[in-house]
């Protein structure tokens, strides 16, 4: 009787997707990765640090940079959880931003922290679904999403979202972990991944589980070349990518023009 029931709930192809190396119902995946962040969210900056090393700080600076912060300019930052990227944005000069998470959770966090950094006058917070944004169209100037289309269930829903509310000459920015372009590492990278970083979140965020999902979903997201045709499918121009740390992460760059 299970595989009968497995096997109608998967009859259709394009109604799967991957939830790590496990194959789920599309309509399942979105309340999955809920679960996970909802599980993760108050140490999640703590195991960020752990996670990378505290290179992600590294990342990120470099990525803000990219985006040239400049005052008469608006950010919707998607995925933006605990608002690194939003307040990397300010702190550099730009101008108002709109900090955007799926997840209630991870978005709690991110106002508690821009209330600490007294930034809440240039921030606007909502829920929102990075694949049907609640924003007119050409209404920003920098869309930006860090560490997280790589959880988004439709991914080319996201990007072709992100182009429609670009303004016409705005620029899109997305970091996150790609793939390992220098082979010697490969197996100390998926020790660390696979071994290292689910006992560290267990022990940090009492869910071993969550890391496990967290370093699967990182297998599973598509590689630089792979990513940067999605965003040219999308309508996004002058597509690019840079590696960083060997394609530990790499920042891809498109433009509405």
């Amino acid at each position: 009787m299970n595989n009968n029931n497995n096997h109608s709930s998967f009859a259709e192809e394009d109604q799967v997707t991957d939830f790590g190396f496990r194959k789920v119902n599309q309509t399942e995946k979105s309340s999955m990765v809920r679960e996970v962040f909802d599980s993760v969210a108050s140490k999640y900056d703590v195991m960020n640090d752990l996670m990378s090393l505290g290179i992600h700080r590294v990342w990120k600076k470099i990525f803000i940079q990219e985006l040239a912060p400049r005052p008469n300019l608006t950010l919707l930052d998607l995925a933006g959880g605990t608002g690194d990227i939003t307040f990397g944005w300010l702190k550099n000069g730009g101008g108002p931003a709109y900090l955007t998470d799926v997840n209630y959770s991870m978005l709690s966090v991110g106002q508690s922290r821009a209330f600490d950094k007294g930034y809440v006058k240039n921030i606007n917070l909502f829920c929102v679904d990075g694949e049907k944004i609640c924003l007119p169209d050409r209404s920003v100037d920098r869309v930006t999403i860090s560490f997280g289309l790589r959880n988004c269930t439709n991914k080319d829903n996201v990007l072709a979202e992100a182009r429609r509310v670009l303004k016409p000459g705005g620029r899109f920015l997305c970091l996150e972990f790609s793939k390992l372009i220098i082979p010697m590492l490969r197996p100390l990278y998926d020790a660390w991944s696979f071994q290292a970083l689910p006992r560290i979140g267990q022990i940090i965020a009492k869910d071993g589980d969550s890391y496990q999902y967290l370093a699967e979903s990182i297998r599973m997201f598509p590689d630089q070349e792979t990513l940067k045709g999605m965003m040219e499918n999308a309508g996004l121009e002058r597509v690019t990518y840079q590696n960083l740390s060997g394609g530990i992460a790499a920042i891809h760059s498109g433009w509405r023009i």
